[in-house]
This record gives structure tokens, C-alpha cells and sequence, in this order.
């Protein structure tokens, strides 16, 4: 065997004398901490949709509805002409309701997995209805009524000692 590793002959052992390394041997971490300690990190931060891949994804919808009537009118035969009128008029009256934000007043359900942007902006939207609701201010902080009861009984504390001085 080389560099003393193992039985210095596996005769009369039962073994091959093939040497192993412990996989279930843990070494010892680093004592840094795995993670930040600045409290800032632990607040929730909700993650921001991209404005323009949403308004990319509500003119696409639009221009797929336009696309379907126009396969339709095709199918049916009618004139190029007017299936270019009809599909400009359902284009310009599809807009105005993206426009006026009529898709926007109601949550759309039955989003996919993939689309990351629409959820974000769904559960946004939520989160507002949720804290108008429970009559949650913006600027509320988590914890925030903690540190004022830790705070009150401070100022208690203080007040008491500065008593028995004047005793």
C-alpha cells in the first residue's frame, strides 16, 4: 500500500483491500455566517413586473383576436378590403378597452407558471386590495409595533430612575 493508507496487506482480512474515501464524513464550515445579518435583507421585497413585457403581452392578445377574425373572414370568403376595415375597426375598439383599463379592474385567473411578469403584477394588485382593506397605511413596517412598546417602556423606565434621582 502507498502513504500508509489501508491494511498494510489484505491477506486474512475478508477484504480486497481496496480503500475508500468516507463520503459521510462532514468537514467543518467556516464560522462566517452562511447568510447577511443586515435586517434589511429580511424584509419582503416584492418582486416588480417588467411594464413593457405586460403592455408587449396585452398587444399581442389584441393582435391575436384581430388575427382570428381575419382567418375567419378568409375562410368565409369575403373581400380583402373588408376584412382590412373590420379587423382595423375590432384593432382600434380592442385598445380603448386596454386603453381605458377595463382587463386591468378585474384579476385574470388561470395564469401559467411561465408567466412571471402577469403574476407579479397580479399579486401586487392583490396585496393593495388586501392592505385598502385592512386599512393598512404605505409606509407601515413590519415589526413597527414592537419598537414602539419597546420604545414607550424605555421612556417608562427612564422616567422612574429619573424620579429616584430627584428622591
Amino acid at each position: 500500500m502507498s502513504d500508509n493508507v489501508g491494511l498494510s496487506t489484505p491477506r486474512g482480512s475478508g477484504t480486497s483491500g481496496y480503500v475508500q474515501r468516507n463520503l459521510a464524513h462532514l468537514k467543518p464550515r467556516d464560522r462566517a455566517a452562511p447568510y447577511n445579518r443586515d435586517l434589511d435583507n429580511f424584509k419582503h421585497r416584492q418582486r416588480q413586473p417588467d411594464k413593457e413585457i405586460l403592455e408587449h403581452d396585452r398587444k399581442r392578445e389584441v393582435e391575436v383576436k384581430v388575427f382570428e377574425l381575419r382567418d375567419q373572414l378568409e375562410d368565409e370568403g369575403i373581400d380583402e378590403d373588408e376584412i382590412d376595415k373590420r379587423c382595423d375597426v375590432l384593432r382600434k375598439e380592442l385598445q380603448e378597452k386596454m386603453n381605458k383599463g377595463g382587463r386591468d379592474a378585474a384579476p385574470r385567473k388561470g395564469l401559467k407558471a411561465h408567466q412571471v411578469h402577469e403574476l407579479a403584477d397580479a399579486k401586487i394588485k392583490e396585496s393593495e386590495r388586501l392592505r385598502n382593506a385592512l386599512k393598512i397605511s404605505k409606509d407601515y413596517e413590519e415589526g413597527s409595533h414592537w419598537k414602539r412598546q419597546e420604545e414607550r417602556l424605555r421612556k417608562a423606565l427612564e422616567r422612574d430612575a429619573s424620579e429616584k434621582d430627584r428622591d
